[in-house]
């Protein structure tokens, strides 16, 4: 039997199963039904329909006929619907209660988690090079008056460091500071050194020490990237820490000006022999 989609969706949107609304909608055509006749009418699977009959008989939507073969009828329309409706108002009273109870009870968590910071929220940690590189990008871009630079190998930004040297025209154009210190082993690497000149031209300030405690920059006195060699796993094993901190930058400041204080001034290139 053809039957109409409308009415089974408004008796699923009042709470019943799509299988039982197709049920319910077959029993009121008829005074009543076999399970097998009405799994027919419904186009409802046998093995299924038996399940379904119980939920209505439970949900007193449907009467049950015992005899040498049961027998089932639909309660008037009228009631039934409004059977339904009294179990979806039952519905949404507890879902009310249940959220107001909810409610209260996460209200307060909330506010009070208002109050709290998580420990070390500023400090990012990073150990992956692609991360420590696009961190470094960052750090450089997020510069507004100051960047502070201890330079030395292996670099993770790459050799031509573009956006490096965009950093430092916007920095001196708005009369901002950018100073570096690279360590003495730049002086044997044409390459760096090469690097060096071209961040010089851009208006970077240079000089070189001889030994460097970690790679570090320090940006407007606020913002952190540094490493951390790993003293165990050797060398070639690093943690790179993102600290947004004031007072830690204020101080990686005045340690990187005890050095600058110290360093030597970039040394004039040297004429070719012969």
């Amino acid at each position: 039997m053809e039957m109409a989609e409308e009415p089974v969706n408004d008796l699923v949107a009042l709470g019943l199963a799509r299988y039982e609304a197709r049920v319910y909608l077959a029993l009121v055509r008829r005074e009543s039904y076999t399970a097998a006749e009405v799994a027919r009418a419904a186009d409802v699977p046998r093995q299924r329909v038996y399940d379904v009959l119980d939920g209505l008989v439970r949900r007193r939507l449907a009467t049950a006929h015992p005899g040498r073969v049961a027998t089932f009828s639909a309660v008037a329309p009228e009631l039934a619907v409004a059977r339904l409706m009294a179990l979806q108002r039952e519905t949404l009273e507890r879902l009310d209660r249940v959220s107001a109870a909810l409610t209260a009870a996460l209200v307060p968590v909330w506010a009070d988690g208002r109050t709290q910071t998580v420990p070390l929220d500023y400090v990012e940690i990073l150990r992956d090079p692609k991360s420590i590189a696009e961190a470094f990008a960052d750090i450089q871009v997020q510069a507004r008056h100051e960047l502070l630079s201890f330079c030395k190998p292996p670099f993770v930004a790459p050799a031509l460091n573009t956006p490096g040297i965009k950093a430092v025209r916007r920095l001196r154009r708005s009369g901002g500071s950018v100073r570096a210190i690279y360590t003495h082993d730049a002086l044997s690497d044409a390459d760096v050194l090469e690097n060096v000149r071209r961040f010089a031209a851009a208006g970077e300030e240079s000089r070189f020490a001889e030994l460097l405690p970690l790679k570090l920059v320090v940006a407007d006195a606020s913002l952190v990237l540094c490493d951390m060699p790993d003293p165990v796993a050797g060398t070639g094993a690093t943690t790179a820490l993102y600290i947004e901190h004031p007072a830690l930058a204020a101080c990686l400041r005045l340690a990187f000006l005890t050095v600058w204080e110290h360093a030597e001034t970039v040394p004039a290139a040297r004429p070719p022999e012969g």
